[in-house]
């Protein structure tokens, strides 16, 4: 069994974990105790966080495989997957085995999940992650580089499977030569063969030149086909033909030529469906399957999530021109991430796989350079409501239910007031208010008396800057934004380093 540290106030510590030795027995888990590990095996020591209870929790596996989770002296700031602990709870096993979400004093988030196999060291092939799904994705790669022989990597969208695509080409002996990745899915039906295995000039209308294609192109080294499953059975048998002969014959009557390409296809699809109707090939599926990869989703290795958040924030923050900020939240990222954050999206099922986690990142990124905080994107994810288009306004008032919509009867002086004893920021308002941020926010452009950092003007940023002699709390106070949002939207406008 093992603990993995899923938030903490430094960036840098989450995805420490350590094996629960002598759960049998109990295992006190505090500020205090036990010590984590990075992922490479460096001791760092225990959580102590200050806001945590020095009262453990004690975890105690039992005879069924369950865990009992007893907060014995901790207090009333622990949660289980979102749930208020209040007394001994038993987690089952098949809980285990997804993961379950524990919660520390508001401050520190941590995954209890079941640790399958064993963990050899292997490359690391540029995958982010170090759950039991990863690592066996690795162990595959070490496997399946040397061989001369196709791979087919099966995986839902969004898993990463052209990452691992190329990683077995980099740990090849062709990692020198070529690497041609082609998405089937996207190729002109009426030009894709042409496109495959080139044609001569005048073979067929638009044919103004010459083209080798892509397989030449990969001659010595790889040929990634993407969507393998959407190739049409005239492309599938001319696949079939290469892999069977090593040559490719242009369209347009030029002699075959041969070519020495590994081939390495991917689908999300199921082929062996596709097989019992007819769409696909089996002798082709039997060709590409020389060895095959699985690519687990992200539902299935979830102590990845924090590992890979950070991961996707780290890029975004630095192409943003925003490294100062990543590196500041390294040290103390309890503000621009709050524990409800991570809890959310180790609760989210994650459909998208880890392209939706770097999507969601992206607009966490936007939200906190704009807004100074990222809650309502989490918020988002969690009604479904994520990179949806927003409803059409309804064209007459709906019918009354008799009940004040939650905020609407708070005044224009309590809605100020609220903001001022918060700092002006909207996460904390809202609670203070016991409404979500998106109604806080109606409420604020409703009074007009308040507003968001990034409405700001440059004229006016610039020229109380100056009057304040570069004092950006005294501007925050002045402006009625936090001091963090009017952080974020005056290195937005270059207006500070």
């Amino acid at each position: 069994m093992l603990l993995t540290l899923a938030g903490h106030p430094s960036l840098r510590r989450i995805g420490e974990r350590v094996e629960l030795v002598g759960l049998a027995g109990g295992v006190e888990l505090s500020r205090r105790s036990p010590e984590l590990r990075t992922t490479d095996g460096r001791v760092t020591g225990p959580l102590l966080d200050p806001y945590i209870s020095r009262s453990p929790l004690m975890l105690r596996a039992s005879e069924a495989g369950d865990v009992v989770i007893d907060p014995m002296g901790a207090g009333s700031g622990v949660t289980v997957d979102a749930m208020q602990l209040t007394g001994p709870l038993t987690v089952t096993a098949e809980r285990l085995a997804r993961g379950v979400v524990l919660e520390l004093g508001g401050r520190v988030v941590l995954l209890l999940h079941a640790v399958v196999g064993g963990e050899e060291p292997v490359p690391k092939f540029g995958l982010v992650g170090e759950s039991a799904g990863i690592q066996q994705v690795r162990r595959e790669i070490t496997q399946a580089a040397g061989l001369p022989v196709p791979v087919l990597i099966r995986g839902p969208s969004g898993s990463g499977k052209e990452l691992v695509a190329r990683a077995l080409h980099a740990a090849s002996p062709r990692a020198a030569r070529s690497y041609v990745a082609i998405n089937l899915a996207a190729l002109n039906p009426g030009t894709a063969i042409a496109e495959l295995f080139g044609h001569v000039r005048g073979s067929f209308t638009g044919a103004l030149q010459s083209r080798p294609g892509y397989f030449r192109e990969a001659d010595g080294g790889t040929l990634f086909l993407d969507e393998i499953g959407e190739a049409s059975i005239e492309v599938q048998a001319m696949l079939l033909r290469v892999l069977e002969s090593g040559e490719v014959q242009p369209i347009g009557g030029a002699p075959a030529r041969r070519v020495d390409v590994r081939v390495i296809a991917a689908t999300d699809a199921n082929l062996d469906a596709a097989i019992e109707s007819g769409a696909f090939r089996p002798s082709l599926l039997h060709r590409l399957a020389g060895h095959e990869l699985v690519v687990p989703p992200l539902r299935d290795r979830l102590d990845d999530v924090p590992r890979l958040l950070v991961h996707f924030l780290e890029q975004e923050l630095r192409r943003a021109g925003q490294s100062e900020l990543f590196e500041a939240m390294t040290r103390d990222c309890s503000r621009e991430l709050p524990t409800t954050v991570m809890t959310g999206l180790l609760r989210h099922a994650w459909p998208g796989n880890v392209r939706q986690l770097s999507n969601v990142v992206r607009r966490m990124v936007g939200a906190l350079l704009a807004e100074g905080d990222v809650l309502g994107v989490v918020e988002a994810l969690a009604a479904g409501t994520v990179g949806r288009t927003p409803p059409a306004a309804p064209t007459a008032m709906p019918t009354s239910t008799g009940e004040p919509e939650p905020g609407t009867q708070v005044s224009d002086a309590e809605l100020t007031a609220a903001m001022r004893a918060n700092d002006w920021q909207i996460a904390a308002t809202a609670r203070q208010l016991g409404v979500s941020r998106n109604t806080l926010y109606a409420r604020m452009k409703r009074t007009g008396k308040v507003r968001k950092a990034r409405d700001l003007p440059r004229d006016e940023l610039a020229g109380l800057y100056a009057q304040q002699g570069g004092d950006l709390a005294a501007m925050a106070g002045l402006l009625g934004v936090s001091l963090r949002a009017l952080q974020l939207r005056l290195r937005e406008l270059e207006l500070v380093p």
